[in-house]
């Protein structure tokens, strides 16, 4: 993985590798949310890969969604120009495999798919809306190495800029990987709740409303499934992944800024993430601005994302949080590699355009 991260909503600067290293086989993963737009180029390695090129762009392509049911113009705009940088990013160095996905913005608006079809015309990167399941199964992909022995079940869950995924996964060690028994995506993430009730999280009453919202909609899958009582039986193991938790954990670690090598696979103390999430919300919106592991960018979607956290632990008690600064990009990585050693894929050609592969 790269060195020293930056918060995961920052700008993610990685050199490339040198030229004279172009005959390792490239892969490489885009994921286009909500709120972020983000790009992993990696080689395999023995055990997983490394990351040789990245970016990393907030265009709120969901800014105004919710209102409108269909992206903005200004929206799809910046997320284009983010877009054609990722195209350049992989014209200068051939990729044997890519996969392009838009998640829950495109899911959602009307005007989505013409959306789609327009960054294809424009940058040549033909991008394919996932569903809400294959979302919850690739976070679970990239964060099934941090399950340990011992671990009977592992809930995991993933607080996006348009909505939030919670998987819970059966852990048999016959098997040779996780398997997902059960998914819910919720249509609330920390972009469409700072849009709807942002400055009301900034007050105690309003925040507690959100975790009451939030828990209601849990409700339902709680009910299903027995998570609860089956964390009181020991052996469950609580994922989160986000840049919410990854705030939460750095926040608990008072790390002076946001380092991705101490926090991804850092298990803690669930009271030390819930008591910094009572630290962050304590600081208002200038201390928010102030906290290096916060920033001028990420105010108004920190309490949002917080206030659902809030809830998954109201509803899931877990003594302790397992915290990954991994998602999507690295779950998509994986299935390229896997792939591609059990049918070898020619690179592809440069100059014919970056097309993502369903």
């Amino acid at each position: 993985m790269p060195q020293d991260a930056i918060p995961p909503d920052r700008p993610e600067p990685c050199a490339a590798l040198p030229r004279r290293d172009w005959a390792v086989p490239a892969y490489a993963a885009l994921d286009l949310g909500t709120n972020n737009c983000r790009l992993l180029v990696a080689t395999p390695t023995a055990g997983g890969f490394r990351v040789v090129d990245s970016y990393s762009r907030i265009v709120r392509l969901g800014e105004g969604l919710v209102a409108t049911g269909r992206l903005s113009e200004d929206a799809m705009d910046r997320a284009v120009a983010a877009l054609r940088a990722c195209a350049e990013k992989l014209s200068r160095r051939p990729v044997r495999a890519l996969r392009a996905v838009a998640t829950e913005a495109c899911r959602r608006a009307a005007n989505g798919p013409a959306f789609l079809a327009r960054v294809e015309a424009e940058t040549g990167l033909r991008l394919h809306a996932i569903s809400a399941r294959e979302e919850a199964e690739l976070a679970v992909e990239s964060c099934a190495p941090l399950i340990e022995e011992g671990d009977r079940r592992a809930l995991l869950f993933d607080i996006g800029g348009g909505s939030t995924e919670i998987a819970w996964v059966r852990v048999d060690p016959q098997r040779r990987a996780p398997e997902l028994i059960g998914y819910v995506s919720l249509p609330l993430g920390v972009v469409t709740l700072a849009e709807r009730c942002g400055e009301a999280c900034f007050t105690e009453a309003g925040f507690h409303a959100v975790v009451e919202e939030v828990a209601d909609c849990l409700a339902g899958f709680e009910s299903v499934h027995r998570i609860g009582q089956e964390i009181r039986a020991g052996g469950v193991r609580l994922m989160g992944t986000s840049g919410t938790v990854t705030t939460l954990a750095g926040v608990a670690m008072a790390l002076p800024r946001y380092r991705r090598p101490l926090v991804d696979g850092q298990t803690l103390d669930a009271c030390l993430a819930d008591q910094a999430l009572g630290d962050l919300f304590a600081l208002g919106r200038e201390g928010l601005a102030a906290h290096p592991c916060v920033g001028p960018d990420r105010v108004e979607f920190v309490l949002p994302g917080c206030a659902i956290y809030a809830a998954i632990r109201r509803l899931w008690p877990a003594p302790r949080l397992t915290v990954a600064d991994r998602g999507l990009r690295e779950g998509m990585l994986l299935r390229l590699m896997r792939a591609d050693r059990v049918a070898p894929r020619r690179p592809a050609p440069r100059g014919q355009g970056w097309h993502g592969h369903a």
